[in-house]
């Protein structure tokens, strides 16, 4: 049986309703701060860290790092669904931002890529695909410092539903968006081989 630890990234300047930025820029609100430090107290100690190329998990990881000194490592297939591209959203109020994201997810379409900068669903769903195919290559109890929706994407494919077709990713945002996922909360992954991987509640700060 192996177990990984899957961390959601502390609140971050997004989260806290921030001014837009550059999506692998984002830092951590104050509230986040405070969070990402009473985060190795939830955790085990000595394990290996990895954290996705955003800045916000490696800002998230950094306490837990500090404390047993340990040196984070990078892995892409972590990163964010980034589907907005931020020349588009750099202007916009909050109010005008969600009408965007809103009326990308009614156009459904998976392959629809707004910037070079920006995913496809259909690459969303390849990034959680490779973890899947490889969650094996990682040690035993590592944690790993990712976002919200893709630990949805995640807990969605282990169900056994697909990300393929414009009626899967309706669906895919409907069930995500009712999937509690506080900042900083952590979940466990544990199995022996893929088809019985399972992804389980462990905890959420106080405050979350």
């Amino acid at each position: 049986m192996k177990t990984l630890l899957l961390i959601r990234h502390a609140q971050s300047h997004a989260n806290a309703g921030g001014a837009p930025m550059p999506d692998r820029e984002l830092p951590l609100s104050d509230t986040g701060r405070r969070q990402a430090a009473e985060l190795p107290d939830r955790l085990p100690e000595g394990r290996r860290v990895f954290v996705s190329r955003m800045r916000r998990t490696g800002e998230t990881a950094a306490p837990y790092c500090a404390r047993h000194g340990i040196g984070p490592a990078v892995l892409p297939c972590l990163d964010e669904f980034s589907y907005l591209p931020f020349g588009l959203i750099a202007r916009l109020r909050p109010a005008e931002r969600r009408v965007l994201a809103q009326d990308y997810w009614q156009r459904g379409d998976v392959r629809e890529r707004a910037g070079q900068e920006t995913d496809s669903f259909a690459d969303f769903d390849a990034r959680v695909e490779a973890f899947l195919q490889r969650w094996h290559e990682w040690p035993d109890g590592s944690l790993m410092f990712g976002h919200g929706i893709w630990i949805a994407l995640l807990a969605w494919k282990l169900l056994g539903f697909q990300a393929v077709s414009s009626a899967d990713m309706a669906a895919f945002r409907a069930f995500q968006t009712a999937l509690p996922m506080p900042n900083a909360a952590v979940w466990t992954l544990s199995g022996r081989r893929r088809e019985d991987l399972r992804l389980t509640f462990r905890s959420a700060p106080e405050a979350a």
